[in-house]
Protein backbone atom coordinates (compact mmCIF):
# COMPACT_ATOMS: atom_id res chain seq x y z
CA UNK A 1 0.00 0.00 0.00
CA UNK A 2 1.14 3.34 -0.85
CA UNK A 3 1.36 5.53 1.90
CA UNK A 4 1.00 9.04 0.64
CA UNK A 5 1.79 12.39 3.11
CA UNK A 6 0.28 15.82 2.63
CA UNK A 7 2.88 18.24 2.69
CA UNK A 8 3.19 20.22 5.62
CA UNK A 9 1.86 23.92 5.56
CA UNK A 10 4.22 26.46 4.48
CA UNK A 11 4.08 29.31 6.97
CA UNK A 12 3.04 32.53 5.23
CA UNK A 13 6.34 34.30 4.72
CA UNK A 14 6.42 37.50 7.26
CA UNK A 15 7.57 40.75 5.57
CA UNK A 16 10.80 41.98 6.47
CA UNK A 17 10.32 45.21 8.67
CA UNK A 18 11.43 48.23 6.97
CA UNK A 19 15.34 49.68 7.71
CA UNK A 20 13.87 53.14 8.87
CA UNK A 21 10.85 51.50 10.76
CA UNK A 22 12.94 52.29 14.05
CA UNK A 23 13.84 55.72 13.32
CA UNK A 24 10.72 57.14 11.87
CA UNK A 25 7.92 58.07 14.29
CA UNK A 26 4.26 58.26 13.14
CA UNK A 27 3.34 61.77 11.83
CA UNK A 28 -0.16 62.64 10.60
CA UNK A 29 -0.96 63.91 7.33
CA UNK A 30 -1.72 67.03 8.63
CA UNK A 31 1.88 67.41 10.60
CA UNK A 32 3.91 66.11 7.21
CA UNK A 33 1.97 69.00 5.33
CA UNK A 34 2.72 71.53 7.66
CA UNK A 35 5.88 70.60 8.20
CA UNK A 36 6.64 70.67 4.33
CA UNK A 37 5.20 74.24 3.90
CA UNK A 38 7.29 75.38 6.83
CA UNK A 39 10.42 73.87 4.76
CA UNK A 40 9.13 75.59 1.42
CA UNK A 41 9.27 78.87 3.58
CA UNK A 42 12.28 78.47 5.36
CA UNK A 43 14.12 77.34 2.24
CA UNK A 44 13.27 80.72 0.43
CA UNK A 45 13.70 82.76 2.99
CA UNK A 46 17.11 81.16 3.26
CA UNK A 47 18.16 82.30 -0.15
CA UNK A 48 16.29 85.24 -0.12
CA UNK A 49 18.25 86.61 2.92
CA UNK A 50 21.38 85.49 1.60
CA UNK A 51 21.04 87.79 -1.55
CA UNK A 52 20.15 90.27 1.11
CA UNK A 53 23.12 90.21 3.00
CA UNK A 54 25.50 89.96 -0.06
CA UNK A 55 26.37 85.95 0.75
CA UNK A 56 27.71 83.84 -1.78
CA UNK A 57 25.57 82.20 -3.69
CA UNK A 58 27.66 79.32 -5.40
CA UNK A 59 27.02 75.35 -4.53
CA UNK A 60 28.78 75.18 -2.17
CA UNK A 61 26.33 77.59 -0.13
CA UNK A 62 23.31 76.38 -1.61
CA UNK A 63 24.17 72.84 -0.54
CA UNK A 64 24.66 74.18 2.87
CA UNK A 65 20.86 75.42 2.66
CA UNK A 66 20.05 72.39 1.42
CA UNK A 67 21.16 70.07 3.66
CA UNK A 68 20.09 72.58 6.85
CA UNK A 69 16.44 72.63 5.62
CA UNK A 70 16.19 68.66 4.98
CA UNK A 71 17.68 68.96 8.43
CA UNK A 72 14.76 70.73 9.66
CA UNK A 73 11.94 69.24 7.78
CA UNK A 74 12.78 65.54 9.31
CA UNK A 75 13.21 66.99 12.43
CA UNK A 76 10.39 65.81 13.55
CA UNK A 77 9.28 62.34 11.59
CA UNK A 78 12.79 61.56 12.40
CA UNK A 79 15.07 63.06 14.99
CA UNK A 80 18.07 60.65 14.57
CA UNK A 81 18.20 61.51 10.90
CA UNK A 82 17.95 64.93 11.34
CA UNK A 83 20.80 65.21 13.61
CA UNK A 84 22.52 62.72 11.00
CA UNK A 85 21.99 65.67 7.94
CA UNK A 86 22.77 68.85 10.22
CA UNK A 87 26.29 67.22 11.44
CA UNK A 88 27.30 66.84 7.54
CA UNK A 89 25.89 69.92 6.69
CA UNK A 90 27.29 72.15 9.42
CA UNK A 91 30.84 70.67 8.55
CA UNK A 92 30.39 71.51 5.00
CA UNK A 93 30.13 74.76 5.70
CA UNK A 94 32.74 75.02 7.79
CA UNK A 95 35.29 73.16 5.38
CA UNK A 96 33.96 75.41 2.48
CA UNK A 97 34.60 78.19 4.99
CA UNK A 98 30.72 79.76 4.27
CA UNK A 99 29.85 82.28 7.13
CA UNK A 100 26.80 82.16 9.34
CA UNK A 101 24.03 82.54 7.62
CA UNK A 102 20.01 82.19 8.33
CA UNK A 103 19.81 78.50 7.57
CA UNK A 104 21.84 77.65 10.35
CA UNK A 105 18.63 78.01 12.80
CA UNK A 106 17.27 74.64 11.84
CA UNK A 107 19.74 73.60 13.94
CA UNK A 108 18.21 74.65 17.16
CA UNK A 109 15.01 72.66 15.46
CA UNK A 110 16.77 70.06 15.66
CA UNK A 111 18.41 69.92 18.63
CA UNK A 112 14.81 70.69 20.57
CA UNK A 113 13.25 68.18 17.80
CA UNK A 114 16.22 65.10 19.82
CA UNK A 115 15.43 65.98 23.40
CA UNK A 116 11.67 66.18 23.05
CA UNK A 117 11.31 63.28 20.63
CA UNK A 118 13.94 61.27 20.17
CA UNK A 119 14.98 57.57 21.94
CA UNK A 120 17.25 57.92 24.98
CA UNK A 121 20.62 57.74 22.79
CA UNK A 122 19.36 60.37 20.55
CA UNK A 123 18.29 62.50 23.47
CA UNK A 124 21.71 62.31 24.67
CA UNK A 125 23.14 62.65 21.47
CA UNK A 126 21.34 65.96 20.97
CA UNK A 127 22.93 66.95 24.06
CA UNK A 128 26.39 66.00 23.58
CA UNK A 129 25.96 67.53 19.76
CA UNK A 130 25.12 71.31 21.65
CA UNK A 131 28.57 71.21 23.81
CA UNK A 132 30.46 69.40 20.34
CA UNK A 133 29.03 72.34 18.99
CA UNK A 134 29.33 74.84 20.60
CA UNK A 135 33.72 73.58 20.86
CA UNK A 136 33.17 73.83 16.98
CA UNK A 137 31.66 77.22 16.72
CA UNK A 138 33.99 79.02 18.94
CA UNK A 139 37.24 77.11 17.25
CA UNK A 140 35.56 78.16 13.55
CA UNK A 141 34.75 81.64 13.81
CA UNK A 142 37.45 82.97 16.47
CA UNK A 143 40.58 80.12 17.29
CA UNK A 144 40.76 80.24 13.17
CA UNK A 145 40.74 83.79 11.81
CA UNK A 146 43.24 84.31 15.07
CA UNK A 147 45.45 81.63 13.50
CA UNK A 148 44.62 82.53 10.21
CA UNK A 149 45.77 86.47 10.89
CA UNK A 150 49.13 85.86 12.64
CA UNK A 151 48.18 88.74 14.83
CA UNK A 152 45.78 89.27 17.82
CA UNK A 153 45.01 89.98 21.21
CA UNK A 154 47.11 89.51 23.83
CA UNK A 155 46.24 86.01 25.68
CA UNK A 156 44.07 86.78 28.62
CA UNK A 157 41.92 88.58 25.94
CA UNK A 158 42.53 85.53 22.98
CA UNK A 159 41.53 83.20 25.83
CA UNK A 160 38.54 85.04 26.81
CA UNK A 161 37.38 85.81 23.16
CA UNK A 162 37.37 81.96 23.17
CA UNK A 163 35.59 81.15 26.17
CA UNK A 164 32.92 84.35 25.70
CA UNK A 165 32.39 82.34 22.37
CA UNK A 166 31.63 79.00 23.46
CA UNK A 167 30.18 79.55 26.21
CA UNK A 168 27.51 82.24 24.20
CA UNK A 169 27.30 79.45 21.34
CA UNK A 170 26.63 76.70 24.56
CA UNK A 171 23.39 78.58 25.69
CA UNK A 172 22.28 79.15 22.77
CA UNK A 173 21.95 75.32 21.95
CA UNK A 174 21.49 74.42 24.94
CA UNK A 175 18.42 76.16 25.84
CA UNK A 176 16.79 74.62 22.50
CA UNK A 177 17.92 71.05 23.98
CA UNK A 178 16.57 72.07 27.29
CA UNK A 179 13.45 73.21 25.59
CA UNK A 180 12.77 70.47 23.93
CA UNK A 181 13.55 68.28 27.16
CA UNK A 182 10.54 70.36 28.90
CA UNK A 183 8.75 69.05 26.06
CA UNK A 184 9.56 65.48 26.20
CA UNK A 185 8.51 66.01 30.12
CA UNK A 186 5.03 67.29 29.55
CA UNK A 187 4.12 64.57 26.53
CA UNK A 188 5.21 61.90 28.84
CA UNK A 189 3.21 63.25 31.77
CA UNK A 190 -0.01 63.93 29.11
CA UNK A 191 0.51 59.70 28.47
CA UNK A 192 0.98 58.99 32.35
CA UNK A 193 -2.43 60.47 33.02
CA UNK A 194 -3.98 58.96 29.94
CA UNK A 195 -2.72 55.10 31.05
CA UNK A 196 -3.69 56.38 34.39
CA UNK A 197 -7.22 57.35 33.50
CA UNK A 198 -7.67 54.18 31.47
CA UNK A 199 -6.63 51.86 34.59
CA UNK A 200 -8.89 53.77 36.85
CA UNK A 201 -11.44 53.14 33.64
CA UNK A 202 -10.61 49.32 33.66
CA UNK A 203 -10.66 48.87 37.35
CA UNK A 204 -14.24 50.61 37.34
CA UNK A 205 -15.50 48.30 34.83
CA UNK A 206 -14.04 45.29 37.22
CA UNK A 207 -15.67 46.08 40.14
CA UNK A 208 -19.04 47.14 38.47
CA UNK A 209 -18.39 43.32 37.02
CA UNK A 210 -17.79 41.92 40.65
CA UNK A 211 -21.32 43.80 41.75
CA UNK A 212 -23.19 42.21 38.63
CA UNK A 213 -21.60 38.74 39.38
CA UNK A 214 -22.99 39.18 43.35
CA UNK A 215 -25.97 40.50 41.95
CA UNK A 216 -26.74 38.01 39.39
CA UNK A 217 -25.74 34.94 42.02
CA UNK A 218 -28.02 36.58 44.93
CA UNK A 219 -31.05 36.65 42.54
CA UNK A 220 -30.61 33.00 40.84
CA UNK A 221 -29.39 31.45 44.18
CA UNK A 222 -32.81 32.13 45.88
CA UNK A 223 -35.20 32.07 43.08
CA UNK A 224 -33.78 28.72 42.71
CA UNK A 225 -33.99 27.94 46.44
CA UNK A 226 -38.00 29.09 46.19
CA UNK A 227 -38.97 27.50 43.06
CA UNK A 228 -37.21 23.94 44.96
CA UNK A 229 -38.99 24.75 47.54
CA UNK A 230 -42.25 24.61 46.12
CA UNK A 231 -41.78 22.33 43.73
CA UNK A 232 -40.94 19.49 45.94
CA UNK A 233 -44.20 20.77 48.24
CA UNK A 234 -46.47 20.61 45.24
CA UNK A 235 -45.19 17.54 44.30
CA UNK A 236 -46.12 15.88 48.37
CA UNK A 237 -49.23 17.80 48.40
CA UNK A 238 -50.53 17.57 44.41
CA UNK A 239 -52.60 13.97 45.74
CA UNK A 240 -53.83 15.07 48.79
CA UNK A 241 -54.41 19.06 47.93
CA UNK A 242 -54.58 20.02 44.46
CA UNK A 243 -55.29 23.55 45.01
CA UNK A 244 -52.27 23.65 46.88
CA UNK A 245 -50.65 22.18 44.40
CA UNK A 246 -51.98 24.82 42.32
CA UNK A 247 -50.71 27.91 44.56
CA UNK A 248 -47.47 26.15 44.70
CA UNK A 249 -47.24 26.12 40.74
CA UNK A 250 -48.33 30.15 40.85
CA UNK A 251 -45.84 31.30 43.09
CA UNK A 252 -43.39 28.96 41.40
CA UNK A 253 -44.39 30.40 38.12
CA UNK A 254 -43.85 34.52 39.77
CA UNK A 255 -40.82 33.96 41.35
CA UNK A 256 -39.49 32.56 37.83
CA UNK A 257 -40.71 35.72 35.92
CA UNK A 258 -39.19 38.09 38.41
CA UNK A 259 -35.90 36.25 38.46
CA UNK A 260 -35.73 36.25 35.26
CA UNK A 261 -36.43 40.12 34.79
CA UNK A 262 -33.73 40.56 37.41
CA UNK A 263 -31.15 38.59 35.25
CA UNK A 264 -31.88 40.19 31.76
CA UNK A 265 -31.62 43.45 33.65
CA UNK A 266 -28.08 42.52 34.79
CA UNK A 267 -27.22 41.38 31.43
CA UNK A 268 -28.27 44.95 30.15
CA UNK A 269 -25.89 46.41 32.90
CA UNK A 270 -22.86 44.18 31.09
CA UNK A 271 -23.74 45.01 27.42
CA UNK A 272 -24.24 48.86 28.22
CA UNK A 273 -22.35 50.23 31.23
CA UNK A 274 -24.62 52.95 31.74
CA UNK A 275 -27.78 51.30 32.07
CA UNK A 276 -27.69 51.09 36.41
CA UNK A 277 -31.57 50.19 36.47
CA UNK A 278 -33.42 50.33 39.48
CA UNK A 279 -32.07 48.59 42.07
CA UNK A 280 -33.94 46.49 44.93
CA UNK A 281 -34.87 48.92 48.67
CA UNK A 282 -36.17 48.59 51.65
CA UNK A 283 -39.51 48.69 49.57
CA UNK A 284 -38.87 45.49 48.27
CA UNK A 285 -38.41 43.51 51.31
CA UNK A 286 -41.90 42.70 51.81
CA UNK A 287 -41.86 41.08 48.30
CA UNK A 288 -38.62 39.02 49.44
CA UNK A 289 -40.08 38.13 53.10
CA UNK A 290 -43.73 36.72 50.92
CA UNK A 291 -41.47 34.91 48.61
CA UNK A 292 -39.74 33.14 51.46
CA UNK A 293 -43.43 32.64 53.41
CA UNK A 294 -44.88 31.46 49.91
CA UNK A 295 -42.29 28.54 50.38
CA UNK A 296 -43.42 26.84 53.75
CA UNK A 297 -41.26 28.94 55.97
CA UNK A 298 -42.18 30.28 58.96
CA UNK A 299 -40.42 33.74 59.07
CA UNK A 300 -40.85 36.42 61.83
CA UNK A 301 -39.75 40.12 60.98
CA UNK A 302 -38.86 42.23 63.91
CA UNK A 303 -37.85 45.43 62.60
CA UNK A 304 -37.62 47.98 66.07
CA UNK A 305 -36.73 50.72 66.14
CA UNK A 306 -37.78 51.60 62.16
CA UNK A 307 -35.86 53.92 59.88
CA UNK A 308 -36.34 57.51 60.41
CA UNK A 309 -36.42 59.20 56.77
CA UNK A 310 -35.15 57.52 53.85
CA UNK A 311 -31.43 55.89 54.65
CA UNK A 312 -28.79 55.80 51.82
CA UNK A 313 -29.31 53.84 48.44
CA UNK A 314 -26.17 51.93 49.37
CA UNK A 315 -27.24 50.54 52.44
CA UNK A 316 -30.80 49.85 51.51
CA UNK A 317 -29.15 47.54 48.77
CA UNK A 318 -26.77 46.03 51.27
CA UNK A 319 -29.21 45.04 53.55
CA UNK A 320 -32.25 43.55 50.79
CA UNK A 321 -28.98 41.43 49.14
CA UNK A 322 -27.37 40.45 52.79
CA UNK A 323 -31.27 39.23 53.66
CA UNK A 324 -31.95 37.65 49.87
CA UNK A 325 -28.71 35.54 51.03
CA UNK A 326 -29.16 34.93 54.43
CA UNK A 327 -32.98 33.85 53.71
CA UNK A 328 -31.67 31.73 50.82
CA UNK A 329 -29.57 30.11 52.60
CA UNK A 330 -32.17 29.31 55.55
CA UNK A 331 -33.93 27.77 52.68
CA UNK A 332 -31.81 25.79 51.62
CA UNK A 333 -29.87 24.52 54.74
CA UNK A 334 -32.28 25.47 57.65
CA UNK A 335 -34.09 22.63 59.59
CA UNK A 336 -37.68 23.33 58.21
CA UNK A 337 -38.11 25.66 61.62
CA UNK A 338 -39.14 29.16 62.29
CA UNK A 339 -36.41 32.00 60.55
CA UNK A 340 -36.10 35.11 62.70
CA UNK A 341 -35.37 38.60 60.89
CA UNK A 342 -34.23 41.81 62.90
CA UNK A 343 -33.50 44.61 61.76
CA UNK A 344 -33.05 47.86 64.38
CA UNK A 345 -32.51 51.53 62.47
CA UNK A 346 -30.39 53.65 64.86
CA UNK A 347 -29.63 57.00 63.97
CA UNK A 348 -25.79 56.40 62.86
CA UNK A 349 -26.20 52.20 61.93
CA UNK A 350 -28.31 49.64 61.24
CA UNK A 351 -28.12 46.50 63.03
CA UNK A 352 -29.55 43.03 61.18
CA UNK A 353 -29.83 39.31 62.59
CA UNK A 354 -31.23 36.33 60.60
CA UNK A 355 -31.70 32.88 63.02
CA UNK A 356 -32.83 29.80 61.84
CA UNK A 357 -31.92 26.21 63.03
CA UNK A 358 -29.27 24.43 61.13
CA UNK A 359 -29.89 21.06 59.12
CA UNK A 360 -26.49 21.21 56.93
CA UNK A 361 -23.95 24.11 57.81
CA UNK A 362 -23.78 26.21 55.43
CA UNK A 363 -20.88 26.22 53.08
CA UNK A 364 -18.20 29.25 53.66
CA UNK A 365 -15.13 28.07 51.43
CA UNK A 366 -17.45 29.02 48.53
CA UNK A 367 -15.87 31.24 45.68
CA UNK A 368 -15.24 34.77 46.22
CA UNK A 369 -17.95 36.90 45.62
CA UNK A 370 -21.05 33.99 46.46
CA UNK A 371 -22.79 32.80 49.37
CA UNK A 372 -20.94 33.78 53.02
CA UNK A 373 -18.39 35.82 51.25
CA UNK A 374 -21.06 37.21 49.17
CA UNK A 375 -22.60 38.75 51.98
CA UNK A 376 -19.16 40.17 54.00
CA UNK A 377 -18.35 41.85 50.45
CA UNK A 378 -21.62 43.28 50.31
CA UNK A 379 -21.57 44.50 54.26
CA UNK A 380 -17.86 45.96 53.30
CA UNK A 381 -18.87 47.53 50.38
CA UNK A 382 -20.52 50.05 52.88
CA UNK A 383 -18.02 50.05 55.17
CA UNK A 384 -19.74 47.86 57.56
CA UNK A 385 -18.84 44.38 58.75
CA UNK A 386 -20.49 40.75 58.89
CA UNK A 387 -20.14 37.65 60.89
CA UNK A 388 -21.88 34.24 60.16
CA UNK A 389 -21.47 30.92 62.63
CA UNK A 390 -23.54 28.33 64.28
CA UNK A 391 -24.74 29.77 68.06
CA UNK A 392 -27.14 27.46 70.51
CA UNK A 393 -27.38 25.17 67.58
CA UNK A 394 -29.07 27.69 65.33
CA UNK A 395 -27.30 29.26 62.00
CA UNK A 396 -27.48 33.34 62.73
CA UNK A 397 -25.82 36.03 60.39
CA UNK A 398 -25.60 38.99 62.13
CA UNK A 399 -24.28 42.50 60.27
CA UNK A 400 -23.46 46.33 61.37
CA UNK A 401 -23.96 48.59 58.55
CA UNK A 402 -23.37 52.90 59.44
CA UNK A 403 -26.13 54.73 57.65
CA UNK A 404 -24.26 58.06 58.40
CA UNK A 405 -20.89 59.70 57.31
CA UNK A 406 -18.66 59.39 60.36
CA UNK A 407 -20.81 56.75 61.39
CA UNK A 408 -18.79 53.48 62.76
CA UNK A 409 -19.49 50.34 62.27
CA UNK A 410 -19.27 48.11 65.22
CA UNK A 411 -15.77 46.92 66.10
CA UNK A 412 -17.06 43.41 67.46
CA UNK A 413 -20.65 41.93 66.17
CA UNK A 414 -21.61 40.88 69.86
CA UNK A 415 -23.77 37.59 69.82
Amino acid sequence: MDRRTSPEPVAAPTRPAHPLAGLLREVSPTQWLIDGVVGAVFALLSFASMNVIGSASGLATVATVILMVAALMLSRVSPPIALAVAWPGALWQMGTGQPPMPANLAIFVVLFATAAYGSRLVFWLGCASAFVGAVAIAVYLVVLPLVWTGTGPSVFEYAFTVVAAFLAALFALMLSWTLGALTRSILRARETRRAQRAAEVRAAEEEERGRIARDMHDVVAHSLAVVIAQADGARYAAAADPDAATAALGTISQTARAALADVRLLLTQLRHQQGEGPQPSLADLEGLYQQVRAAGVDLRVDVDPAPTGSPPAAVQLAVYRILQEALTNALRHGDGGPVDVGLAWMPERVDLHVRNGVAAEPRATEPAGHGLIGMRERAQLVGGVLDAGAEHGAWVVRAVLPIRAGGEAAERIDG
